[in-house]
């Protein structure tokens, strides 16, 4: 089955840019972002910033949005059979232009990769286009928030997301955590460009 993504949910001062893989058949049927009940996307943003899954999903993004995180998707349309990240078919995937919505985000210093799946499309896809924009960018690579990813218990995913979250600089001061194991820590990098 083609799925395309949705619209980019940003305002113009976002500074955090969460970037998933493309949405799963009950996101397209709700046409939301992780509409899956049993994704802890919202979970997780609820017990950061508030927007959580018992709001009306605008004022979820709104609230996102208050908060200068932007959320988009690496692919702007691919082949898979169901909702699973594995089933994406790399070679039908075309990118979203994410060097263009940069520039015209200047504010935005972190990108977030809900998934494995997103950072390696991302690289495949996204960051062969040789463009210094890329150069200014973090990057963190963040557990799926996918109920297929059900490995790793929510409390340690959220501990992940708001690790890499309150260290962007950009939201209003988060819950205190206690410090993270070294099995819980983020990957934050750069990429070379043209590497």
């Amino acid at each position: 089955m083609k799925s395309k993504c949705f619209q980019p949910i940003a305002r113009a001062d976002a500074r955090v840019l969460i970037l998933g893989s493309l949405p799963g058949k009950v996101s397209l049927e709700r046409n939301e972002y992780y509409a899956q009940p049993y994704n802890a996307f919202w979970r997780i943003m609820g017990e950061l910033v508030g927007a959580s899954p018992d709001l009306l999903y605008q004022n979820r993004l709104e609230c996102l949005k208050h908060h200068h995180i932007a959320v988009w998707d690496v692919c702007a349309a691919g082949f898979r059979a169901g909702s699973l990240d594995s089933a994406i078919q790399l070679s039908t995937v075309r990118a979203n232009d994410v060097g263009t919505f940069l520039r015209a985000h200047p504010g935005i210093n972190l990108i977030c990769f809900n998934g494995r799946k997103a950072e390696e499309i991302f690289i495949r896809k996204v960051r062969q286009e040789s463009r210094a924009i890329f150069e200014r960018i973090r990057y963190a690579s963040l557990p799926s928030t996918s109920p297929a990813h059900a490995g790793m218990p929510f409390a340690q995913k959220l501990a992940l997301w708001r690790n890499a979250l309150s260290g962007a600089t950009t939201l209003r001061p988060l819950a205190t955590t206690s410090a993270s194991s070294p099995s819980e820590e983020i990957e934050i990098h750069s990429f070379a460009v043209g590497s």
